[in-house]
């Protein structure tokens, strides 16, 4: 069955919609219902406008995205690594649940998309003699945070290709969306912090540019960016308001991650630091001749400091600084370093957010440091909250005296009577050493059986509220423990004066 659709958006080309109809007794009026349904959809303008395959659509998709460069740069390396080999050639109106089920379930299994065959990971391209390191290819699933930004592009695609009326549907709504990710820092330890500074300030510029990612928590290409001018040593202030970029081997300046500037109070230490510092550099200037640039970065490889140092040399220095210390790390973790000293030392979360730069009103640093604000929480209860000393009589030689429990409040028939007796303790209708009523008036008043009446009367025995003993009538307790006020507080007590129930 073929119905025609008008123009094809992309090619220009007719545009029909097909469907095969098996042989049958009844192939004839399952024609007519499927021409029926085509008619329809093209008479509402529900058909897809376009036989586009995902190669064409990311194309498109990739050519209107407004994003900045290096997003894009990102955004582009998913769609060809992880798309288009396996779902490029796929008309967009066939994908399905499946499908892209199928797919993720690939990415999961190896990131470079085997079919589970033996093979050779060759060390080159081409044709070559193989040495030592082509070996057997071992399957490495894709992060999951990887797995994730595929289904955001693909997410992104397809959105669009709904609006655009290229697909009806957007199918990856019938598709399980990726596990989320989850943050787990993992900063070095103050030992080795000391032992990394202690190495890079061999060179007075490497080790006050870790020193500054340590205390301030900017990240690389911020702290790349750092002119002398946003640097207040007076007011022990640096302003971070833009951020080097690096893709290959161009590199620019742009606005910083979440496009908003930020004040970072600096310590006595720092401020020091960067005095001798800036010292340092005009000397090295002056010593050739030639003064500090108006814009002069902090950190330059130049000795008017007019340019600026890549953010891929200054992570390739660091990860060979700690191999040779005998650790697999990266500058990143740094900044992980500094909040998580942040919170440990008690600092709000809010605050540590505004320093780091995170949007969000500090849930996404709330998220990613949860561990260190528990354990902030733990010390604050050991050595920085005060609270009141413990009642009198909960220890008893070093001994803990376990609390009386509160008669548990419900719609319980004894839960109603224990509530009516305590609260008529509570507001010395029922004096103590007074009889409580019997238990027959009790089965009277509430028109309930003994046992009833009698676990009521245990409940508030439990509590502390009462005293009985076998063959007399339960009292009112002599001397209430002050771990009972508790009980007469809670919630079966309402403030108002009630009756004694004989």
């Amino acid at each position: 069955m073929r119905v025609y659709a008008g123009i094809d958006a992309l090619s220009g080309k007719r545009n029909y919609l097909v469907e095969t109809v098996p042989a049958s007794p009844k192939a004839r009026a399952e024609a007519e219902r499927i021409r029926t349904r085509f008619i329809n959809q093209v008479d509402e303008q529900r058909n897809p406008r376009t036989k586009a395959t995902v190669n064409q659509l990311m194309d498109r998709y990739l050519e209107l995205l407004d994003v900045e460069e290096t997003t894009w740069q990102r955004y582009e390396q998913t769609i060809r690594c992880h798309i288009r080999p396996l779902l490029g050639e796929l008309t967009v109106a066939k994908l399905d649940g499946e499908t892209l089920d199928s797919h993720q379930a690939i990415l999961r299994r190896c990131r470079d998309h085997c079919d589970g065959r033996r093979k050779i990971a060759h060390a080159v391209e081409g044709p070559h003699d193989c040495s030592e390191a082509c070996r057997p290819h071992v399957c490495k699933p894709l992060a999951t945070s990887s797995i994730r930004k595929v289904h955001y592009c693909l997410s992104g695609a397809l959105s669009r290709a709904v609006r655009w009326r290229w697909v009806t549907v957007n199918p990856l709504d019938q598709a399980e969306p990726p596990r989320g990710s989850r943050n787990e820092p993992d900063p070095p330890t103050a030992e080795q912090a000391a032992t990394i500074l202690n190495a890079a300030f061999r060179d007075a510029w490497w080790g006050t540019f870790l020193w500054l990612a340590m205390t301030t928590g900017a990240r690389r290409g911020e702290l790349c960016a750092l002119r002398w001018d946003r640097v207040d040593l007076d007011r022990a202030v640096i302003t971070i308001r833009t951020s080097i970029a690096q893709h290959n081997t161009k590199t620019w300046e742009k606005d910083t991650k979440t496009h908003q500037q930020r004040r970072i109070a600096l310590d006595a230490d720092t401020v020091a630091l960067l005095r001798a510092y800036r010292v340092q550099c005009e000397s090295d200037a002056a010593a050739l001749g030639i003064p500090l640039a108006a814009e002069a970065r902090v950190f330059s490889d130049a000795f008017d400091g007019s340019t600026w140092r890549r953010p891929s040399s200054v992570s390739n220095r660091y990860v060979r600084m700690c191999a040779k210390l005998g650790w697999d790390m990266h500058l990143h973790q740094l900044r992980h370093y500094s909040a998580t000293e942040l919170i440990s030392a008690g600092v709000d979360v809010r605050t540590v957010a505004g320093r780091l730069g995170h949007g969000g009103g500090g849930s996404l640093t709330l998220r990613a440091y949860t561990a260190w604000v528990a354990e902030a929480d733990q010390r604050a209860m050991k050595s920085g909250v005060r609270m009141p000393g413990l009642p009198t009589g909960v220890h008893n030689g070093g001994q803990l005296v376990p609390s009386p429990q509160r008669p548990p409040s419900g719609d319980s028939p004894y839960q109603r009577i224990a509530s009516d007796l305590q609260g008529a303790i509570t507001c010395g209708v029922l004096k103590a050493g007074q009889e409580l009523p019997t238990v027959a008036a009790l089965r009277q008043r509430y028109g309930v059986s003994a046992g009833t009446a009698n676990r009521a009367v245990a409940l508030l025995k439990e509590a502390g509220l009462v005293e009985a003993a076998r063959g007399r009538r339960a009292r009112v307790a002599q001397r209430i423990s002050p771990l009972s006020t508790a009980a007469q507080s809670g919630p079966l007590c309402d403030g108002r004066k009630r009756t004694p129930c004989g």
